[in-house]
């Protein structure tokens, strides 16, 4: 499924890297992504999990979901927060591997996730680090449709919206668990 990969990667290198264009819309054909790292710092962090759900004509069409070893024990609380332990990431695959599976499942698709820019800057970094990929897709930001479309929610957080719209949050801090609960905000706020 991957064989291309390194042609496809081979196509879009860049010394300036730069980010794709924010968008404030629906579309029928994107990528969900959510990951789950180490901390907050894209450059001293690094990512443990990517989560992603392929979706054409509002429908999904394919997932991806793998942990990442990276080679050093994970801090105590993203244990406890994303139930991620250091023996399931001693069983992961390396980042670059994953990193460009990501980039081949995701292709030139649209980008869309619940404070996506979160992501994309440690998406955008470790690209960038392992691969010499600029990952410049256009994205959505849930986040920001939904302060736009529901005023009345107490805040933005991807729990409050799911509970907002009935969604289940059970399992979430997950990568693929929190792209499926991403999509299913995602479409009621498409019907607001």
């Amino acid at each position: 499924m991957y064989d291309n990969k390194e042609t496809q990667i081979s196509l879009n290198l860049n010394n300036t890297a730069k980010k794709g264009k924010n968008l404030m819309k629906f579309v029928d054909d994107y990528v969900l992504v959510d990951i789950e790292t180490t901390g907050l710092s894209p450059t001293k962090d690094e990512i443990i999990e990517i989560g992603a759900i392929k979706v054409q004509n509002n429908k999904i069409i394919e997932t991806y979901n793998e942990l990442i070893n990276i080679n050093r024990k994970l801090p105590s609380f993203i244990t406890k927060l994303t139930g991620i332990t250091d023996d399931m990431i001693k069983n992961g695959r390396m980042p670059t591997l994953v990193l460009k599976e990501f980039v081949d499942f995701t292709q030139n698709n649209i980008i869309i996730g619940h404070n996506v820019n979160f992501d994309l800057g440690f998406l955008i970094n470790k690209c960038r680090k392992y691969l010499n990929y600029n990952l410049d897709n256009d994205y959505i930001d849930t986040m920001f449709l939904a302060r736009r479309l529901v005023p009345d929610s107490i805040n933005y957080k991807l729990g409050t919206l799911a509970k907002y719209f009935n969604v289940s949050y059970e399992g979430a801090h997950r990568g693929l668990k929190d792209v499926q609960i991403t999509f299913e905000v995602y479409n009621n706020l498409r019907k607001i």
